[in-house]
């Protein structure tokens, strides 16, 4: 019987890039800390109590900016997408600050281009600027595999239909069903988001290149 998952070499194979959406003026953070997800910018910034728990373990209908006086500000960008009545539909095995708390462990990649476009052109973003980070995904997994996990839906919302999810939604390359979902859903969507656990402090490593986008738009080339 074919054993479960998809190993380092083809997963490269398919996906050869990885593609990160952060806020516009971002990458000098980037470029001095890394890519960190949102627990991990909140010890950063030493962030704790009340304010922690509505930024980390809460639904943010809002971007937060945070403060701090070694490193100036940053923004932690809202979760519009995620809408609570249809997460407690949706949600499996977790309670939702279960839930909330997870994602904001996590640093999130997309594996494609298109996946990047539609973000990109969605009503909510396709106004602003936006800080795109593309990763070369052999030396990402040479360092990180141990901290990554694959989704097969797009975690962050619960627009249109939600599908299930819950502790079991993100797992490691060995354990992810991916012949199973390249046959329903073809090739560019067998995968839906790339994760590392905590952070990628070393992103320089892996960098390809960074744009300034709007829509379909490069507006400057950062790097």
């Amino acid at each position: 019987m074919k054993a479960l998952g998809i190993d380092a070499e083809d997963f490269v194979r398919h996906y050869p890039r990885l593609y990160h959406m952060a806020q516009d003026g971002a990458w000098d953070s980037i470029r001095s800390h890394g890519l960190l997800s949102t627990s991990a910018l909140l010890d950063l910034f030493q962030i704790n109590g009340d304010l922690r728990r509505q930024i980390e373990s809460c639904h943010r209908p809002r971007s937060v900016e945070i403060k701090h006086l070694a490193h100036t500000s940053a923004i932690i960008r809202d979760q519009n997408p995620m809408r609570e009545r249809p997460l407690l539909k949706c949600l499996r095995n977790m309670t939702p600050r279960e839930w909330y708390e997870l994602l904001n462990r996590k640093v999130f990649f997309w594996v494609t281009e298109e996946r990047v476009q539609q973000l990109l052109g969605a009503r909510m973003y396709r106004n602003s600027a936006h800080t795109v980070v593309t990763l070369d995904t052999a030396s990402m997994l040479k360092v990180h595999q141990d901290e990554i996990t694959l989704s097969p839906i797009n975690s962050g919302s619960t627009l249109y239909n939600p599908r299930p999810r819950g502790a079991d939604t993100f797992l490691p390359l060995p354990e992810y069903p991916f012949d199973d979902r390249k046959k329903k859903a073809g090739l560019a969507r067998a995968v839906a988001e790339l994760a590392v656990d905590y952070s990628v402090p070393d992103v320089l490593e892996h960098v390809i290149r960074v744009e300034r986008r709007k829509g379909s738009r490069v507006l400057e080339k950062l790097l």
